[in-house]
């Protein structure tokens, strides 16, 4: 079999990644739909009609999570998952700067350091699985 006709590795470990990606949003906006309320203790004060908002989080990572494996708005579920990413992250840091605990999530730097620092990597993964930029350190060829 020639090398043309094997599938790209790299657009094989980009499937992988998105259907995980998207496998991590739809559980964590099950969990945002379950149970609200738990939530709570961690929303900026403030954020308006939070109890609401976590609902329409919720809403928008199972959304997404189903845009990001569906070919024509997946460029489009990239950019808004990204985003997302950034908006919910003083959620993230009120959780740990205020030593928040809420039943499911461990109230430790253990878990807050790496959740803080990855919330970078999740607006990096969002913008790669939707094939908008590439690889880190990696340039994408000219096709021509």
């Amino acid at each position: 079999m020639s090398s043309d006709m094997l599938p790209d590795r790299s657009a094989t470990v980009r499937a992988v990644m998105r259907w995980v990606l998207a496998a991590f949003y739809a559980a964590a906006g099950m969990a945002h739909l379950w149970a609200p309320d738990k939530l709570l203790a961690i929303t900026p004060s403030w954020v308006p009609f939070a109890r609401e908002v976590i609902l329409i989080t919720g809403l928008c990572e199972l959304a997404g999570a189903v845009a990001l494996v569906t070919r024509p708005l997946r460029r489009s579920a990239g950019i808004a998952l990204a985003a997302y990413a950034i908006c919910v992250w003083p959620a993230n840091f009120k959780h740990a700067i205020e030593g928040i605990d809420l039943p499911f999530i461990a109230n430790s730097w253990l878990y807050h350091g790496p959740r803080l620092l990855f919330q970078s990597v999740l607006v990096w993964w969002a913008l790669y699985c939707a094939d908008i930029i590439d690889w880190p350190w990696r340039h994408r060829g000219i096709k021509g």
